[in-house]
């Protein structure tokens, strides 16, 4: 990640969320305490129902802590919601997941929504002889929402399509038509719920969330739907959320963010390693700048100054002269810039890549190309349950590339922008505006999102960048863009000791250096881009940024 890029303003709807008040919480702990009361006002309430005078209270209940203290092994089999299909009917399951929703209909019939990891099935408690009792649907009903339960029961395929639930599957022999072409069904799916027959009660959550999840969950297609038709949803803004973040990730879209998040590193590990790569570990704490400017983190190191690193870009290269001919490291990476945008942070996990350079510097933008293609294939092929689930709450059009990437030179960029009425100095760095309109005419043009700059001037890259061969105005560089924006930062290093203008903290070269390069890439901005989202912040778990260091 550049850390050179210029501020911009965040969004109307950033600008407008605000941190609670301490009014704002004061008022939301005193609701949690009414609701508190008053759930302990209902436990008494069934209670008195005598539950131990059921003949089925064995069915039911608060699991007791000493049962959960890793007391036996007693062998029990759960099957995760999101493997619940038809092909389990009539088969007896148990899940372990959170209450989402708990729905009532009368004193005989419970409906309980139950989540485990994103994925959502119904369960239904029917009052039957021997099986479940009235004070067993009691009990359900007034467990708290996001309550962890462990449910026992008998998988079936209803008549009805269910609402509110993930899962359902495809198939050619059952359920519900879904397409119909020239009278002939061509898709059909299969909707399961759960008939329980033993429901425990693993942890309460407290009765009183500060945000709830469906509403956390709720996409702004269906808020402004709702507004349109004169209904007013909850809308839970950045702030909330991240205030309140370990629960705000349980959300669908959450889920498969970060799932979709470390699939990206896998991939990009495993590539690497593929390729003769070998993974490394450097220090975080160090004596002194690495990128150099003084956006740098600094602190006391038992009595000496020292600061927390830029980037692993001095120890990469110093692994390369230590022969190890092709290194990756993936790691947080710490900018002190105030930069206020959607696609900065001050703190972010770095995949970070060096190696030998054997005749010219296309050997990296080669190692880019393919990695990056290799990754967008496998996300797509491999995670579409979570894609899926981002576009729901976060809609996108899938990433536009090619199978063998575009690369232009600066020098084309600025011709293409300079047709396109923008004035840019050809020897200047482009601003965010210019690259995203840049993005905006090579999509146009060449029919991708994904697309390599590359020999940019030798003026606004760092000092040990190699210059071009045939003009020393020009540099052996290169960036990498997503959608508009920059996603990568790479070069062919200088070397040669007589080359270096200023002096390096180590003088490296003067040990023999074999040519060499490589790039760096922010993990939370490569998600953000692919998944078109608006904000760095949705793809870190815990961001940090000028304005936050919690939770």
């Amino acid at each position: 990640m550049s850390s050179e890029e210029p501020s911009q303003n965040l969004t109307a709807e950033e600008n407008s969320e605000k941190k609670l008040s301490k009014k704002e919480l004061a008022k939301l702990e005193r609701q949690r305490k009414r609701q508190e009361a008053a759930a302990a006002s209902a436990a008494s309430a069934v209670s008195s129902v005598s539950i131990e005078a059921d003949p089925l209270a064995a069915n039911y209940g608060d699991i007791p802590l000493n049962d959960l203290q890793s007391k036996e092994i007693s062998g029990k089999k759960w099957t995760e919601v999101k493997d619940l299909t038809h092909e389990l009917k009539d088969k007896v399951v148990l899940i372990r997941g959170r209450a989402q929703t708990i729905r009532a209909v009368g004193k005989k019939m419970a409906f309980v929504v139950v989540r485990e990891r994103g994925f959502t099935v119904q369960c239904v408690l029917t009052v039957a002889q021997d099986v479940v009792s009235p004070q067993m649907v009691k009990f359900t009903t007034i467990l708290s929402r996001e309550s962890i339960v462990d449910i026992e029961g008998i998988v079936s395929v209803p008549a009805q399509s269910i609402t509110g639930a993930s899962q359902q599957d495809f198939c050619l022999d059952g359920g519900r038509c879904l397409v119909l072409v020239r009278g002939y069904c061509l898709l059909k799916v299969v909707l399961v719920e759960i008939q329980v027959r033993k429901l425990y009660c693993v942890n309460k959550a407290i009765p009183t969330l500060p945000i709830n999840i469906e509403d956390a969950a709720r996409s702004e297609v269906e808020i402004e739907k709702a507004l349109q038709a004169g209904e007013q949803l909850v809308r839970v803004n950045q702030d909330t959320r991240l205030n309140f973040r370990v629960l705000d990730i349980r959300t669908p879209a959450n889920q498969g963010i970060f799932r979709i998040q470390c699939q990206v590193e896998n991939i990009f590990r495993q590539f690497l390693l593929s390729e003769g790569f070998v993974g490394i570990h450097t220090p975080k704490l160090i004596a002194g700048s690495s990128e150099g400017g003084s956006a740098v983190f600094r602190l006391d190191y038992k009595g000496t100054p020292a600061c927390l690193a830029q980037s692993p870009q001095l120890h990469k290269q110093m692994s390369i002269c230590g022969d190890f001919g092709r290194v990756f490291e993936i790691g947080p990476v710490f900018r002190a810039e105030d930069s206020f945008t959607h696609r900065h942070l001050c703190e972010f996990t770095g995949l970070d890549v060096e190696m030998e350079i054997k005749e010219h510097y296309s050997e990296v933008m080669d190692i880019v190309d393919r990695l990056f293609v290799t990754m967008f294939d496998n996300l797509n092929e491999k995670c579409s349950k979570e894609l899926e689930a981002i576009n729901r709450q976060y809609p996108f059009e899938n990433l536009k590339y090619l199978r063998k990437t575009l690369r232009l030179t600066f020098e084309e960029g600025v011709q293409m922008l300079k047709e396109a009425g923008v004035e840019i100095d050809p020897l200047g760095d482009l601003n965010t505006e210019s690259e995203r309109k840049l993005g905006q005419l090579v999509l146009e043009k060449y029919g991708t999102e994904f697309y390599i700059l590359h020999r940019y001037p030798l003026a606004v890259r760092p000092f040990y960048t190699m210059p071009c061969h045939d003009d020393p105005k020009y540099s052996n560089s290169f960036d990498v863009f997503i959608r508009g924006e920059e996603i990568i930062s790479g070069a062919q290093r200088v070397h040669v000791p007589e080359f270096l203008t200023e002096l390096m903290t180590y003088d490296l070269e003067k040990y023999g250096a074999p040519p060499h390069g490589g790039f760096g890439v922010g993990l939370e901005r490569v998600v953000m881009l692919f998944c078109a989202l608006n904000n760095i912040r949705k793809t870190s778990l815990f961001p940090r940024d000028p304005q936050r260091i919690a939770p």
